[in-house]
């Protein structure tokens, strides 16, 4: 019996999913709601085709859910990246309106013709060190926005603002040694006063993360730390990514050069030709 490719255009309110043979034709399709019993609503419809593989779009992202439960229930699952299905969608023959069923469809192509897709595998301790070194960055990012604001407030009551980079401990220095001079300048000042208790929360928030991330990167065994310069923030980071590193070409696998290497820069081609 021929595998049935069932391709999953996941969104947060509902899934779509369709099923094509190996020949790219038609088979079924359902659209159920994003709920509890999603997987196993799914798993009801699809038991028609016994030998069946789900390709879910985006699987580490929108459809990650999805795809975890599906692989807890036994199945096999394909993680298709959005281009691959945009570029199925783009190629096909007649007029293909953008819509989830043909979405669906698309990714389930995708699967079948694709020789990049990767198989999903259950979370592990990769997605620990994920999840926290996201939290670090956007932690990070929250931090900046905070910053800026506070200086944006304390340039409108200091002359040039703060010189220097701006600290919980300088922040405060500043504000203490204000003396408001009328309404204006006082909610100016409370309000610098609320920037510096978001700011003393989320370095806070950063302390206690990078601790996290300092724990779980030493139970992960990991030798990238040895490298220099390779803290727990940045081992966090490449492992969450990368979770498998030989899933990239090494030197053995890589096809040989054969010629000379060219640049890609015109003005470098001239120059060697001329």
């Amino acid at each position: 019996m021929a595998v049935v490719m069932i391709g999953v255009d996941p969104h947060k309110a509902s899934h779509t999913a369709v099923a094509v043979s190996a020949a790219e034709g038609p088979l079924g399709e359902l659209r159920v709601r994003a709920c509890v019993a999603q997987a196993e609503r799914l798993l009801a419809w699809a038991a028609a085709w016994p030998q069946r593989t789900w390709a879910v779009e985006g699987a580490g992202g929108t459809g990650h859910l999805l795809a975890q439960q599906l692989l807890s229930a036994g199945e096999r699952v394909l993680d298709v990246q959005p281009k691959l299905g945009a570029r199925v969608r783009l190629l096909a023959a007649g007029d293909v309106n953008k819509n989830d069923p043909n979405d669906a469809r698309s990714v389930a192509v995708a699967a079948l013709r694709s020789a990049g897709v990767r198989e999903v595998r259950p979370d592990d301790h990769a997605a620990v060190l994920k999840i926290w070194s996201k939290r670090y960055r956007d932690l990070g990012r929250t931090r900046t926005q905070v910053v800026c604001r506070l200086h944006a407030v304390l340039c409108e009551v200091i002359p040039g603002g703060v010189p220097k980079a701006i600290t919980t401990a300088r922040a405060a220095r500043v504000l203490k040694a204000i003396r408001p001079e009328g309404a204006v300048q006082a909610a100016r000042c409370e309000l610098a006063a609320a920037f510096l208790e978001d700011l003393r929360r989320i370095d806070a928030g950063i302390r206690e993360t990078r601790k996290k991330l300092a724990v779980t990167v030493a139970a992960a065994g990991t030798s990238l730390t040895g490298l220099f310069g390779v803290g727990p923030v940045v081992a966090a980071t490449v492992i969450g990514d990368v979770r498998d590193v030989s899933r990239f070409p090494g030197r053995a696998t890589s096809p040989p050069t054969t010629g000379p290497r060219r640049s890609r820069c015109p003005r470098a081609s001239a120059r060697s030709t001329g």
